[in-house]
């Protein structure tokens, strides 16, 4: 008899991957989705604790599923991934009806976890230890079997390449939620791509914490490749598209990197390489290693290999300590590099993480009006960048339609909205639209089949 299971996911792409992860394995146990938590027979929250919006929806939600259990006392409700990770005595103590904890190195033990709970073996689940020796299992065979799990759009996936972080940037949980970072090795990753390629897949989104330094660090014993020429292995896999790859830290970035871009047909020309502050000074108290002028140096060695590469970046507003000068110094540099993108947030205190220490905290009104001017002087220059591409044919890969109102993606990550016509389009395929309109966050055109 077959299980329903509803996965809820909070955060970033590596919890999307986990979650499809997820998906996969316990389709193999016979689970098939449920589209709502009401009903279900498992209930997974999977969290991200980067930030603490996250952390309280995790919280909120929670608490509103507790009627639910006790309306269904056999649903098995479970939080599992980096705020499981970091919180896990916290979740047991503060909410007892949740049944499972599992971190994020341990989901891959959910089947056997969830079977003891089903058995009655035991009341609770709890596995949240990181371990020295950790290694990303295999996961091609789920991959060959038809899951009835719709986790991601058949035409492009995530492939996760190493898992964890060893920068200890001081306002960041990373390290202490999944781990020091480990390799994965390059024949499992080839595999998966080509198992995934054989089924139709024509985008492959590679991920990491920290994918520059790939195969540097714990590297296995067949990882004998850096990050630059895993991409050309990967971009030489037959029927892929488009590949791309997330996410780069600046001090990492070589200039084989940067000519990959030159060199790899299929690599999209997008990159996001997160800044976080353009003061120096805060540089150096977030512990980022590289100065203002050395991340200046690579995104002209980008734009020299890759003119019309879009550049995207992360910003933190109100690090502690960041003055208004510092914060000038920051509108400086996206007025200089140009950005086509950016997430930008206000600075929160994250567990166990060395700020939480710092004394001189910046009051949450002036961070909230520095992240409005930030995000103002982003929302324009995003604007005149999309103008850039009016009048201009640009390959979209269609994503969705709703009749014939369509949307997809350039390889520069914009998002273009067209209409069909009619034609017999589907997810995947490859358009020319005209572009006619600019937004700020998207792009509007005409379109004409690709020949």
């Amino acid at each position: 008899m077959s299980k329903s299971l509803y996965i809820k996911t909070f955060g970033c792409q590596m919890n999307e991957r986990d979650s499809e992860i997820i998906e996969q394995l316990l389709a193999q146990e016979g689970y098939v989705p449920a589209d709502r938590a009401e009903g279900a027979d498992v209930v997974l929250i999977n969290t991200c604790s980067i930030r603490e919006k996250a952390e309280q929806k995790v919280f909120s939600l929670l608490g509103q599923l507790r009627d639910e259990k006790a309306r269904n006392p056999s649903l098995l409700l479970g939080v599992i991934g980096c705020v499981a990770q970091q919180e896990g005595e916290r979740i047991r103590d503060r909410m007892p009806h949740v049944d499972l904890i599992v971190g994020t190195q341990q989901i891959y033990r959910l089947p056997e976890m969830l079977a003891r709970l089903e058995q009655r073996v035991t009341s609770r689940e709890i596995a949240i230890n990181l371990e020295a020796s950790f290694h990303i299992p295999p996961f091609q065979k789920l991959l060959v079997n038809a899951s009835p799990f719709p986790a991601s759009s058949g035409f492009k996936r995530f492939v996760t390449i190493m898992q964890g972080c060893n920068n200890y940037c001081s306002y960041c949980v990373v390290p202490g939620t999944r781990g020091r970072e480990i390799s994965r090795p390059m024949a499992d990753i080839i595999e998966e791509v080509e198992i995934l390629a054989s089924q139709g897949v024509k985008e492959i989104t590679l991920l990491g914490q920290n994918v520059n330094s790939y195969g540097l660090t714990n590297p296995v014993a067949d990882l004998t490749v850096s990050f630059p020429e895993l991409l050309r292995r990967v971009a030489s896999i037959n029927g892929l598209q488009r590949l791309r790859f997330t996410t780069s830290h600046p001090k990492d970035l070589s200039e084989d990197l940067m000519r990959c871009f030159a060199e790899i047909d299929i690599l999209c020309p997008h990159f996001h390489l997160p800044v976080q502050s353009g003061s120096n000074a805060v540089l150096k108290r977030m512990n980022r290693k590289y100065t203002i002028e050395t991340y200046l140096e690579k995104v002209a060695g980008l734009r020299r290999f890759c003119p019309e590469i879009a550049l995207a970046t992360d910003i933190i507003v109100g690090f502690p300590g960041e003055t208004e000068e510092d914060f000038q110094a920051t509108l400086e540099l996206l007025s200089l590099v140009r950005f086509h993108g950016s997430f930008s947030f206000k600075y929160s205190d994250r567990p166990h993480t060395h700020s939480v220490n710092f004394l001189d905290k910046i009051p949450e009104e002036v961070k909230s009006r520095r992240l409005l001017a930030f995000q103002t002087l982003q929302d324009a220059i995003g604007l005149e960048r999309n103008a850039e591409c009016i009048d201009k044919e640009v390959e979209v890969m269609l994503e969705v339609c709703a009749g014939d109102d369509c949307k997809g993606r350039t390889p520069a990550h914009q998002m273009v909205h067209f209409n069909r016509q009619g034609l017999p389009l589907a997810p995947g395929d490859l358009v020319t639209v005209k572009i006619n309109q600019a937004g700020k966050h998207s792009l509007k055109g005409d379109i004409h089949l690709k020949h």
